[in-house]
């Protein structure tokens, strides 16, 4: 006989069992030593940037923005797999206890994701407001009871199949979102705020009366699933080796120019397939443009000289850190064994793509720093980070591929 309580228990806790193993991947020693190091380095300059205020900052609409994101995204976590498209879709009206489930478990993490930003935002606004901190619990209740409306609403979209419901929902509920929070952050009258809880559940209430009589997007939900796993294997691949991770290419044909500057010789076999791989699968572009991104607009607005050497020097570690996976990328494939080529020129190309990765990040921070003009700095950085490069390429990387 079917089990809904025991089929939603079965999947949430295999889930979970996943990501802890990966987790503790993912959170190894010396990863945690560089993240305590920026997050400890950005509290410093965020608590002198907050001191810096004055009392007309418009802290509200900035924590009504940024919180008007995290609320709109509300997915529901459903743990499903391709096979229920099978069968599952016969059970569908016995599975709402199960789908309830999966939206408390849904608000649950989300909220805690939510406290998180609250208690990151709320030493801006206790400097500019009266209330100080003594809301907080307040907000933080608030606001659960809008994450839970947003998942709520979110679960009714899907059982649209138009795109541009979605994006519409979603432009919506982030206005709805902002005005909402910014109201009540700003100490608005109460009769304001009941009229948003009105307008909230007449959209609430205009999609249930609209999808009582359509049926689950089995094939949206298991999509949206199977997406939300794929990034968390990604992450977790550039740690270890995840048998699970399905290959994503993109053509990115506007790069194949960087591809055109490769010679078509034989002993640059390798030299081409690390260079395609790089660009095209799954995110090491998009990982190397993050952090670049990242560590970029950290050492702009970091005035500490020491402080940007030591940063410059852990995003380019992070960086070199998270692409060693590329080494491995193509393990599976019998047809790489097949090149007549010997594996030296395997680990020259690798190496060589790994250090001018590293060396054009040490470029690119170099140029910001010598962007505000702090020339001494900006050569110091070049020189370190080219360094650092190269006892990275050549020293702790040989050891990691030997491992």
């Amino acid at each position: 006989m079917f089990d809904e309580k025991k089929l939603w228990k079965d999947r949430s806790v295999h889930r979970l069992k996943e990501f802890g193993v990966y987790l503790r991947y993912i959170l190894n020693g010396h990863l945690v030593v560089v993240l305590l190091f920026l997050v400890g380095t950005a509290a410093f300059y965020y608590q002198n940037w907050i001191s810096s205020l004055s009392q007309e900052f418009p802290a509200e609409m900035i924590i009504a923005v940024i919180l008007g994101i995290f609320l709109t995204h509300s997915p529901v976590y459903t743990f499903l797999l391709e096979a229920d498209q099978v069968f599952l879709i016969p059970l569908e009206t016995r599975l709402k206890g199960y789908f309830l489930r999966s939206g408390l478990i849904s608000l649950i993490f989300q909220g805690y994701i939510l406290l998180m930003i609250l208690a990151i935002l709320m030493p801006m606004y206790a400097h500019v407001s009266t209330n100080g901190f003594q809301s907080f619990f307040i907000f933080l209740l608030i606001l659960l009871a809008i994450k839970a409306w947003n998942i709520s609403v979110s679960w009714k979209i899907h059982y649209y199949v138009q795109p541009s419901v979605y994006r519409w929902d979603m432009l919506v509920r982030y206005f709805i979102n902002v005005i909402f929070t910014f109201l009540l952050f700003n100490d608005a009258n109460v009769l304001f705020l009941l009229i948003f809880v009105f307008i909230l559940a007449f959209y609430f209430y205009s999609f249930y009366i609209r999808t009582k009589t359509m049926g689950l997007k089995w094939d949206l939900l298991i999509e949206k699933e199977e997406k939300r796993m794929a990034s968390f294997y990604r992450l977790a691949n550039l740690f270890t080796d995840v048998p699970k991770l399905k290959d994503t290419v993109k053509r990115r044909k506007w790069l194949d120019w960087l591809i055109n500057q490769i010679s078509f010789s034989q002993d640059k076999t390798y030299n081409y397939l690390f260079a395609r791989t790089f660009l095209r699968s799954s995110d090491y572009l998009g990982l190397f443009i993050r952090l670049t991104v990242i560590g970029g607009l950290a050492l702009y607005f970091i005035s500490f000289g020491a402080g940007q050497i030591v940063l410059s020097l852990l995003f380019i570690y992070l960086t070199g850190f998270q692409l060693l996976p590329l080494w491995n990328h193509h393990q599976n494939k019998l047809w790489i064994d097949l090149y007549p080529v010997s594996q030296d020129h395997k680990t020259t190309a690798f190496h060589f793509l790994l250090m001018r990765i590293l060396s054009i990040q040490s470029l690119i921070f170099t140029v910001i720093i010598l962007f505000k003009g702090e020339w001494m700095f900006s050569l110091i950085i070049l020189l370190s980070g080219l360094l650092f490069s190269y006892l990275f390429v050549n020293v702790y990387s040989k050891k990691r591929l030997k491992a």
